[in-house]
């Protein structure tokens, strides 16, 4: 189920404060945060992320095209490992 529209979108309210004191001061550097749900906003463009993925943190860094999304989605928390392989005594089995 989707967010109310009334309610409009989810944005971390200390990471929007951290994001214009970097605006107002010219400062670039990346912005450590673990809140993943947080929706991009057009504040957001031109500036880098630290996103926790789990076990450590993905730099991403955001542009025009990434409004709207949350910062989750480009941090991927599963390694996908491929499915089960071949084995020569499998074949041999068979």
């Amino acid at each position: 189920m989707s967010r109310s529209s009334k309610k409009g979108p989810f944005v971390d309210p200390k990471m929007l404060k951290k994001v214009l004191a970097q605006k107002a001061t010219g400062d670039k550097s990346p912005i450590k945060t673990w809140s993943r749900a947080c929706v991009i906003s057009p504040d957001f463009v031109g500036h880098t992320f630290l996103i926790h993925q789990g076990k450590n943190f993905i730099e991403v860094f955001i542009n025009e095209s990434m409004v709207g999304h949350k910062l989750g989605e480009f941090a991927p928390t599963r390694t996908f490992r491929g499915h089960g392989k071949i084995v020569k005594r499998t074949l041999t089995k068979t």
